[in-house]
């Protein structure tokens, strides 16, 4: 069983946006799959409530059901994290994980914040001498943009490795709307944003 945890103490970075994508694209390949919500305002939870019945099956579960039982035969967990975690809450979180991953949004706040975080996150026991298993993401990018120069100049300074830009586009409003994730859509219409998966899916799926 692979856990992978989506996490990062600043709120409003995407971290639903993409822990429902993730299991989104395990679910469409046949991956038993579960999503654990540890937000208290449980937009992971709403969004399976939106996905339909005849996609693949996606088992949820919150922070609510402790301790959390997975399903026999589970073969991919994604955890989308609380914003402001921290502490024990964090040390917790990141004993499950097998991979985390770290969005950052383009803002000279979440620039800042990120990198107080990271280094936190750092600091715990299981990372230090391990950090390739935890990776940044640049989410809700405008590119060719003053402050996303900076912020892809910040993610390359750092000791983890810079696996995607992920751009700001209605495509994910669209899918959080429908239950489903990009790879549920019509390729047509995400055909850019599922390139700029490509480098995230690799990363995950190399890792063992």
């Amino acid at each position: 069983m692979r856990t992978i945890l989506v996490v990062n103490a600043k709120g409003g970075c995407g971290k639903t946006t993409l822990s429902t994508n993730i299991a989104s694209y395990y679910a469409t390949r046949g991956r038993k799959t579960v999503l654990v919500d540890f937000d208290v305002q449980q937009s992971s939870m709403d969004w399976l409530q939106q996905r339909p019945d005849w996609r693949e099956a996606i088992t949820g579960l919150t922070v609510k059901q402790s301790p959390i039982r997975y399903p026999a035969g589970t073969e991919v967990v994604v955890i989308d994290s609380p914003a402001r975690v921290q502490g024990r809450g964090l040390s917790d979180m990141v004993r499950r994980a097998d991979l985390i991953i770290v969005p950052v949004l383009p803002s000279p706040i979440d620039i800042r914040a990120a990198a107080q975080f990271l280094g936190d996150l750092l600091m715990l026991g299981r990372i230090r001498g391990n950090e390739d298993r935890v990776a940044v993401v640049a989410n809700r990018v405008k590119e060719n943009t003053l402050v996303y120069i900076k912020l892809r100049r910040f993610l390359k300074s750092l000791k983890i490795p810079f696996i995607a830009t992920i751009r700001d586009t209605q495509n994910y409003i669209r899918a959080a709307d429908a239950g489903v994730g990009i790879f549920e859509m019509a390729p047509s219409m995400v055909r850019k944003d599922v390139d700029q998966w490509r480098s995230l899916l690799r990363w995950l799926n190399k890792k063992k």
